[in-house]
């Protein structure tokens, strides 16, 4: 955790050592202690962070109130944010975390780090997602402002996973690495009023200019809310979470992927 704690803007970081029945703490601006929701998560003695990890599975997942979300509350039109995560990913779209609500009060929709995206592009990818409103993306149903990995994650392997976003660029990066998609062809954008032949563009780095909305959502980890309750569950093991509140650039974030998973043993080609 100290390759953490050493850099600027860290506001949270959950290494996810505790047993489960407990809440788990975080290091940084604030302990932010995330709760146990839908029944008990088992701690494994496994994990690239803190030797630690919490096996995502049966619906459970983690929340943190709005009202005690504090400094994780990052929002503004030119407002910096990078959300980092160390997940071994067993398939499904998953939300790893952030604050991001689909359906309360037209969604509160703000920031958030998931694993595969298929609707917009984002396939078994990294997807880092940003809102203003926190609603859908007009005329869309739901929010499309999301990057995409152009790597993929394979399944019941250790990967690092982070996103950053300036104000302007939306970045993806898998194990470390940031890589540019060419513009292309967005599935499930035809036939919409105004663009009726759909959009092209690049999902890595993603344009959105709007900033990042004070939108009222909870701090949640392994899943969201969505119209039919929670979804969205993360299936698998979070070693660990962390939140900075500027973006960290290209080197250091593989800068990280070196002190946490190559010295550790854990790179994406390790069991």
């Amino acid at each position: 955790m100290t390759q953490l704690q050493e850099r600027d803007g860290l506001v949270a970081a959950w290494g996810f050592e505790e047993e489960a029945g407990q809440e788990r703490l975080a290091v940084g601006k604030g302990e932010f202690p995330l709760k146990e929701m839908n029944g008990k998560v088992e701690r494994v003695a496994e994990g690239p962070l803190s030797g630690y990890s919490a096996r995502m599975e049966n619906e459970a997942f983690f929340s943190l109130p709005h009202e005690n979300t504090g400094e994780l509350n990052i929002h503004g039109k030119n407002q910096g944010v990078t959300v980092m995560a160390w997940v071994k990913w067993e398939g499904k779209t998953g939300f790893v975390g952030g604050m991001w609500n689909e359906y309360t009060d037209g969604g509160k929709r703000q920031y958030g780090l998931f694993v595969d995206l298929p609707h917009y592009n984002g396939g078994s990818q990294v997807c880092g997602h940003i809102s203003y409103t926190g609603g859908p993306t007009p005329p869309f149903p739901f929010s499309c402002d999301y990057a995409a990995s152009k790597q993929e994650l394979t399944k019941g392997k250790w990967h690092y996973i982070a996103f950053t976003y300036d104000g302007e660029f939306i970045k993806a990066y898998l194990d470390g690495e940031f890589q540019e998609r060419a513009p292309e062809p967005i599935k499930n954008t035809k036939g919409f009023e105004g663009i009726p032949d759909g959009l092209v563009h690049s999902k890595n780095p993603y344009l959105f200019e709007e900033g990042m909305g004070n939108n009222g959502s909870d701090f949640t980890v392994g899943a969201v809310v969505l119209s039919r309750g929670m979804g969205n569950f993360f299936n698998g093991q979070i070693g660990g979470l962390a939140v900075f509140d500027r973006v960290l650039d290209e080197k250091e974030i593989g800068e990280i992927f070196q002190q946490t998973m190559v010295e550790n043993g854990f790179t994406a080609k390790a069991d």
